[in-house]
């Protein structure tokens, strides 16, 4: 790998670094999560906004937001567990899965229709999808719900193959990661809920 080509691409790479930490410390369910996905957040709103991921360059700045959240509502985990529980992990509900599917569906919907009319982006569909899945798998991650992991399953395999074709092989490789990483996520977290119930 030519040093000219680290060069122009070190934040991106930097970017790449602090997000796989990230995803470490949310598999270990650990609350320093929540800063170091606020200075990853902030690293690629510039790298999404340079290569006209708008959609995704957006999600970065909601992520600075619920990153605030999630690390307020983390700090009182045992506020929202029953006293028979091991483990605050959590089992989302069928009317909450819905309310989180129609609010993917629609913001999908409107990421697309604004990236396509409004912007350059050269995936309006796939830039949208993945903002969208992105959204709410975070809010669920607030809210320790272990389905959060299938859907980051789903969007982080999107986004290698989009990344891939648009030339952005540290943020591919990131995103790979994070594939094969929220496949660990679910085990560990599905074994951390099988506690509750035993």
């Amino acid at each position: 790998m030519a040093p000219g080509w680290i060069t122009e691409n070190i934040i991106e790479i930097f970017g790449a670094v602090t997000g796989i930490a990230y995803v470490i410390l949310e598999i270990r369910r650990n609350i320093f999560l929540w800063p170091l996905g606020i200075l990853t957040s902030a690293v690629y709103i510039f790298v999404f906004g340079r290569n006209g991921f708008y959609a995704n360059m957006g999600l970065q700045v909601y992520y600075l937001v619920i990153s605030v959240y999630g690390w307020y509502r983390w700090q009182r985990p045992r506020e929202i567990m029953h006293a028979e529980e091991k483990s605050d992990v959590r089992r989302i509900s069928a009317v909450t899965a819905a309310w989180c599917t129609v609010a993917a569906g629609t913001l999908w919907a409107v990421l697309w229709f604004i990236l396509r009319r409004v912007t350059d982006s050269p995936v309006p569909v796939w830039d949208g999808l993945i903002a969208s899945l992105s959204v709410v798998a975070t809010w669920m991650l607030t809210r320790k719900y272990i389905e959060q992991w299938y859907v980051w399953i789903a969007a982080n395999a999107i986004a290698v193959v989009v990344y891939m074709n648009s030339a952005m092989y540290p943020t591919a490789l990131l995103f790979f990661v994070y594939f094969v990483m929220a496949i660990i996520g679910v085990i560990r977290w599905r074994q951390e809920a099988a506690g509750n119930r035993q």
